[in-house]
């Protein structure tokens, strides 16, 4: 379990002032000009020793993506913040923004900085009201207080951020969609190459990142990246926030160690499975857009990126969606595979036409209204859409299929086989 000094998210339950003067209290904007003294090159460094992945989704090696920005283009750098938290099941962006947005703001400025970026447009999901008042009231602050602005923190730096509500757009999650968005365009994904660290907002090069990794960008560089790289386990370090929902006794989003047992988080922190741990059925281990996994997996993998790989699932937002034996489990993905077919910008053939035939045969799966035949069919489409379309959502709509298929194939042939009997009795 993660020990109580190594929290970086102090306030995540909101217990405490989120306004400046307690963001003050809790160390936050506290000698950030010496971190800035030291220079782009040594932030950028100190990232990459600390190994801290992105926490968005991909796991990216955060200090990497930093460095991909080039030192002198003779164009404007821009920094952009992922905010537009849209995954089903995931919800921790949303406690850093309402309850220590400061915590933000000042990881804005230390990788803006970086990234030699004078300025950062923060992209929030439009639903998220009170996330971005919050937000807003925190940037007026640090304005006031001469934390961000011309000269930010006294470091001779200028420094402006700017929130960007969106429209509740799903496909806006990705960060060239986010992009154009941005930009006042219809939020389709841009083909890649060209990546947006060479041409990205306002054809400038751009990084854009997630809220959790900027957010915890200076407490790496106040604590020192051997700290933060001890935590968790090599190539998984540090710590991430976990949004724990479904049947559960106590859902909630709670910070730990990268690598803690799924067993022990949940029964730890989330009050364990409704009706004990033997009766869960399943789990959806980083958001409605990874595979899930039966309790057999559950019994005893970590909660990492390259353990859950291991298993063909994926850490993603780490939103761990629990589903117990009270569940009916291809009603439950027939339900993601609707979101995925009415999220999807339609830009691709795969997507835009794949997403719609696999719902529909899907709602069928539910009822065993197919021959198993059509269970090839639909794997087979899966894979038709996987990895053939611009963005990552064709992949989305297809693994938690693939995961379905994978583990409880036997549930969707007994529907196949009770709908056969009955038509027949009919």
């Amino acid at each position: 379990m993660l020990k109580k000094e190594d929290k970086i998210f102090k306030n995540l339950y909101g217990h405490n002032d989120w306004n400046l003067k307690g963001a003050l209290d809790r160390g936050i904007w506290e000698n950030t000009k010496n971190i800035l003294d030291k220079g782009s090159d040594y932030i950028v460094e100190e990232i990459k020793k600390s190994e801290l992945r992105g926490r968005g989704g991909a796991g990216f090696p955060a200090g990497l993506k930093w460095s991909f920005m080039p030192k002198d283009s003779g164009k404007p750098h821009y920094l952009v913040v992922n905010a537009d938290e849209s995954e089903p099941g995931t919800c921790k962006d949303r406690e850093i923004m309402r309850n220590d947005p400061h915590l933000l703001l000042e990881g804005c400025l230390v990788a803006g900085f970086a990234m030699r970026a004078h300025d950062c447009y923060i992209y929030i999901r439009g639903e998220y009201y009170k996330e971005s008042s919050n937000l807003q009231k925190a940037i007026e602050e640090a304005y006031e207080a001469k934390l961000i602005g011309p000269n930010a923190s006294g470091t001779g730096w200028d420094f402006n951020i700017y929130l960007h509500r969106g429209a509740g757009a799903y496909i806006c999650g990705e960060e060239t969609a986010l992009l154009e968005s941005l930009e006042g365009k219809k939020g389709l994904p841009r083909l890649k190459p060209p990546f947006p660290a060479a041409v990205g907002l306002y054809g400038c090069p751009t990084t854009v990142t997630n809220v959790e990794t900027v957010a915890v960008a200076p407490t790496i560089l106040r604590r020192g990246s051997k700290w933060f790289a001890n935590l968790g386990n090599p190539n998984n370090t540090g710590t991430k926030i976990f949004s724990i929902s479904g049947h559960v006794n106590n859902p909630c989003n709670v910070e730990e160690v990268m690598g803690i047992p799924l067993k022990e988080l949940i029964e730890i922190h989330a009050g364990g499975v409704i009706g004990g741990w033997d009766n869960l059925l399943a789990v959806i281990p980083g958001g409605a857009s990874v595979p899930l996994i039966p309790k057999s997996i559950c019994d005893t993998v970590k909660m990492d990126f390259d353990s859950l790989i291991k298993v063909q699932s994926g850490l993603g937002t780490a939103a761990v969606i629990v589903m117990n034996k009270s569940t009916d489990i291809v009603e439950a993905i027939t339900r993601l595979s609707h979101f995925f077919k009415h999220e999807n910008c339609g830009q691709c053939t795969p997507c835009r036409e794949g997403t719609g035939w696999m719902y529909r045969i899907m709602k069928k799966m539910i009822l065993g209204n197919i021959d198993s035949k059509g269970i090839d069919q639909l794997l087979n489409v899966t894979k038709q859409i996987e990895g053939h379309t611009i963005c990552a959502l064709g992949d989305a709509a297809a693994w938690p299929i693939q995961g379905l298929m994978r583990h409880f194939r036997p549930e969707i042939e007994r529907r196949i086989s009770e709908f056969n009997k009955k038509r027949k009795v009919a």
